[in-house]
């Protein structure tokens, strides 16, 4: 269970969630669970203008590495950010723009990344959104547990063809 302070947290965005991104570090850097936050775009060295492919398999392997509990990536519209850090093995990423969207993604599928569409919704619901999925603690005990260890397990066999 993570404590107050305790998460290591990425956010990275492209050109097109570069205005989102900046509101969301700083409400992150002020948000007391929340113990360090680094910019996956500049930690990894990416230039500025990169692509949301770059930013979201660089957030992804990062987390993967244990560099990073969780990451908040925006892009145009949340989806290529979810699609590129799900190509990392092991990473669960959902474009979510409701809250009970992300009250699931964490609750029902335990998601280290949140992405959001600086194109899709407001500011101050992107922000809100945010805090409220640091609120969410996966219960490795519930009914969705089993649900999770599907996707872990397939994943992570060698042979992954769909049966």
């Amino acid at each position: 269970m993570t404590t107050m302070g305790s998460y290591r947290v990425l956010v990275g965005s492209d050109n097109a969630g570069a205005d989102y991104k900046k509101a969301i570090l700083a409400d992150l850097e002020a948000d007391p669970r929340v113990g360090a936050v680094t910019d996956v775009s500049v930690a990894s060295g990416l230039a500025d203008g990169c692509s949301y492919g770059e930013v979201g398999i660089a957030a992804g392997r990062a987390i993967m590495a244990g560099e990073a509990d969780r990451a908040v990536l925006i892009c145009g519209t949340g989806i290529g950010m979810a699609i590129s850090a799900n190509k990392v093995p092991g990473i669960r990423a959902t474009t979510a723009h409701d809250c009970f969207s992300v009250e699931r993604s964490i609750l029902s599928n335990d998601c280290q990344v949140l992405t959001l569409g600086q194109r899709v919704i407001g500011l101050e619901l992107a922000r809100r959104l945010v805090g409220e999925w640091f609120g969410y603690v996966f219960d490795p005990s519930s009914h969705s547990a089993a649900n999770v260890e599907v996707i872990t397990v397939y994943e992570a066999r060698a042979d992954s063809t769909p049966r």
